[in-house]
């Protein structure tokens, strides 16, 4: 049985979620708080599990709560409860960069309170079970680490170099701190193209990678239709859309749709894997699936690896949740399964030799 504290200054939303949750048998909400301070004097004693975390309330609001929780329960998992909004998805990337686990969004524009509480059910169980369900274990196995596909197989005719030409990434739980530490450790003369899903809403995905973007030293966007790959640039999937590249003689073009969603995803890293398989040639694709919940960018690693591209799997040890990077290494996809710390040193290693990208301007 999972143990769950909701805070709330809300009585509406407090119920709301209690409600959501007393569908499921294996939860159970041991008890309510109107604001952070009331939920940090409670946790001592009822123990919970998980906490889900309003962001705006008074006395001490979420962020403040997150950050003085943080000092004691380093590794108790926190839920955000956002709204869909600016103000709501910059105050969550700072709840996520404090160490929240995941976030999820507060019904908007729905009909009825039923409809209310379907909505924060279907998103906040999963990830419940998702953050309390993963085992760490205290010594990680070894990485995993076999020679790059390219290395091993011949190149399909008029194809890869064996050095990667673009690096394809996938994460969802736990992705926007893994993927800003991967970034961050790259030069601005990183010689490649980056293209990814992150699974974010709208709004999130252009205020994260407005924010990465700050703090990389490679050039970071929200994708656009029709945008011209170009090295030492990382290009976010914009949240509710699809995102594949297609290839135009010499160079690789975004193309966005809303397309059906793929494992319950849109964007889906299956649908951009995919998409990168057909635009290249084979052996010059590198892809990379970091922390996240439930199986998307199996499928796609699986069409990639047919291409003789080499994929990465974050390890478990240092995964928020191990779902799809756990997918694609139980598979038998994984080329390599690393620490999060050693994933852009390994990126580094496989393009050395590539002509640097220009520095930024």
């Amino acid at each position: 049985m999972v143990s769950v504290l909701v805070v709330d200054d809300s009585v509406v939303v407090r119920r709301l979620i209690v409600d959501a949750l007393s569908s499921d048998p294996g939860i159970q909400v041991v008890g309510t708080a109107p604001n952070g301070q009331i939920a940090l004097s409670k946790i001592g004693a009822l123990k919970p599990d998980i906490i889900t975390l309003d962001i705006e309330m008074p006395v001490m609001d979420g962020l403040t709560t997150l950050r003085e929780l943080r000092k004691v329960h380093p590794r108790l998992p926190v839920i955000m409860f956002s709204t869909l909004t600016a103000s709501g998805a910059s105050a969550t990337l700072e709840a996520l960069s404090a160490g929240a686990s995941d976030y999820v969004t507060k019904p908007a524009n729905v009909g009825s309170v039923t409809e209310s509480i379907r909505s924060v059910r279907e998103q906040i169980i999963p990830r419940i079970h998702a953050l309390t369900g993963s085992v760490r274990p205290a010594r990680p196995p070894a990485p995993i680490r076999r020679p790059p596909p390219a290395a091993a197989r011949p190149a399909a005719p008029g194809g890869g170099t064996g050095t990667p030409e673009v690096i394809a990434v996938g994460c969802s739980t736990g992705g926007p701190e893994a993927l800003t530490a991967v970034v961050k450790a790259l030069p601005a003369s990183f010689p490649v193209p980056i293209v990814v899903v992150q699974h974010m809403p709208q709004v999130f995905t252009k205020m994260f990678a407005d924010r990465l973007d700050r703090t990389a030293a490679l050039t970071v966007v929200e994708a656009t239709a029709g945008m011209a790959l170009r090295p030492g640039t990382v290009y976010i999937a914009p949240g509710d859309y699809h995102m594949e590249l297609e290839r135009r003689r010499t160079d690789v073009y975004t193309r966005l749709h809303q397309g059906p969603p793929e494992n319950f995803c849109r964007p889906a890293v299956d649908v951009l894997f995919r998409s990168v398989a057909a635009a290249y040639p084979a052996g010059v694709v590198l892809g990379v699936i970091l922390t996240g919940m439930g199986q998307d960018g199996k499928r796609g690693a699986d069409a990639l690896r047919r291409k003789g591209a080499e994929i990465v799997a974050q390890d478990e040890a240092t995964s928020v949740v191990w779902g799809m990077p756990g997918a694609v290494t139980q598979a038998g996809l994984a080329d390599a399964v690393l620490p999060l710390n050693e994933i852009s040193n390994h990126l580094l290693t496989r393009v050395a030799g590539r002509r640097t990208a220009l520095p930024r301007g």
